[in-house]
């Protein structure tokens, strides 16, 4: 199979860029005062009404519009910085958040549970079944659900330590595979079985498992679009009788390798109000080991935003796992205002609490901790529901 080399922007190293100069942009107070104005105006709205009407941004709307080209055509990573988040309460910081989210694309559901706006908190001592960003330790190099198109952090509260946010360049990865394991890289462009987390699937419109391979690298018009999702990929072969050849643990593997070396990826280490968004096409993302509190409420937090932008080129069909049409479905779970900070803290204080009383707490989990590699990955015996 031929390959073509990546030769755009978004073909960077992490040890070649200083993201402070070349991928962040730092509020001015001008832009803090529009903001501010924006939240006034916006008043205690919930989330699905937050739109660049309710959240008007005058002079700094052609601002996001030009960051949302940088995402699709430059680096395919922004940061901004600079917001106050110490005159701001977490709802506040949230509405903030949305409404800057809300000049780039729309917000998606992000589970069964229909959230628009996601808690990336670990709870898995807390909440049974979680996904991986609802638990702790450090994590695989991955791409969010192939429904979204720009995937974003804002830093609500640091952890204790550790927890930087880490990235790296689909591009570069391809190009170093290109270069050094081609057979690999066959391997990747024809993909891999996908499988629903139980809860997904138990609320979904479609099988729990993709019918076909789904590609991790596809090329259209000298643009990268890759699809892995670790969880899914495992999934598979946990519940769905997937069993990875020799070729597909080494590619998967190898990916994983280039991507945690030194050379390749960038380390953020987010400041509280910092806000990143990621190319969810051509940046794969993960995060470092940290420390966290005990209590619910000291623990890292990062909100984060699932978005769809409509007039990006499609992505190729069957490319496609996680699609827009069950995105819609599980935002029909939504409650009002389930996902605003405070009222979802105030719920898993309240389970924390009663797991203490009836000495039910759970040991908590680190999936990346406890795969090391594909091959790792075994059946069990718990069948995921369809």
């Amino acid at each position: 199979m031929e390959h073509a080399r990546i030769t755009t922007r978004a073909a960077w190293k992490g040890s070649e860029v200083d993201y402070r100069s070349e991928m962040m942009h730092r509020f001015s107070a001008g832009e803090v005062a529009e903001i501010d104005a924006a939240l006034r105006h916006c008043g205690e709205r919930d989330i699905p009404e937050i739109t660049p009407e309710t959240f008007p941004l005058p002079g700094m709307g052609a601002t996001m519009r030009r960051l949302r080209d940088e995402l699709l055509d430059g680096t395919g990573v922004v940061l901004l910085r600079g917001f106050p988040r110490e005159r701001y309460t977490a709802d506040e910081m949230a509405r903030v958040y949305v409404g800057l989210g809300a000049h780039l694309g729309e917000p998606i559901a992000q589970s069964w549970q229909g959230q628009l706006l996601g808690s990336v908190i670990d709870i898995s001592d807390v909440v049974e079944k979680v996904r991986g960003y609802n638990a702790g330790g450090g994590q695989h190099f991955h791409i969010d659900g192939s429904a979204c198109d720009i995937v974003s952090l804002m830093c609500l509260r640091a952890a204790k330590s550790g927890g930087a946010s880490r990235i790296v360049s689909v591009a570069a990865v391809h190009n170093q595979l290109l270069d050094t394991r081609p057979d690999l890289l066959d391997v990747l462009y024809r993909g891999y079985y996908h499988r629903n987390h139980e809860m997904d699937a138990k609320y979904s419109l479609f099988p729990p498992q993709s019918a076909e391979k789904i590609p991790v690298f596809t090329q259209t018009d000298g643009r990268i679009t890759c699809v892995i999702d670790t969880g899914c990929l495992r999934y598979a072969v946990h519940y769905g009788g997937v069993k990875l050849t020799d070729e597909e643990i080494a590619a998967y593997d190898e990916l994983q390798r280039i991507s945690r070396s030194e050379e390749f990826f960038l380390d953020m280490n987010f400041e509280e109000g910092d806000i990143q968004f990621l190319n969810n096409r051509s940046i794969m993302h993960g995060r470092t080991n940290f420390e966290d509190h005990d209590e619910v409420a000291r623990r890292r937090h990062l909100l984060r935003l699932w978005l769809r932008v409509p007039d990006w080129p499609d992505r190729l069909q069957h490319q496609i796992f996680m699609n827009e049409a069950d995105c819609r479905h599980w935002a029909g779970r939504r409650t009002p205002f389930m996902d605003m900070p405070s009222q979802y803290l105030a719920s898993l204080m309240r389970q924390q609490e009663e797991r203490k009383r009836a000495d039910t707490v759970m040991p908590k989990q680190a999936p990346s901790q406890r795969y090391r590699s594909a091959a790792d990955w075994k059946p069990e015996t718990e069948l995921v529901t369809s």
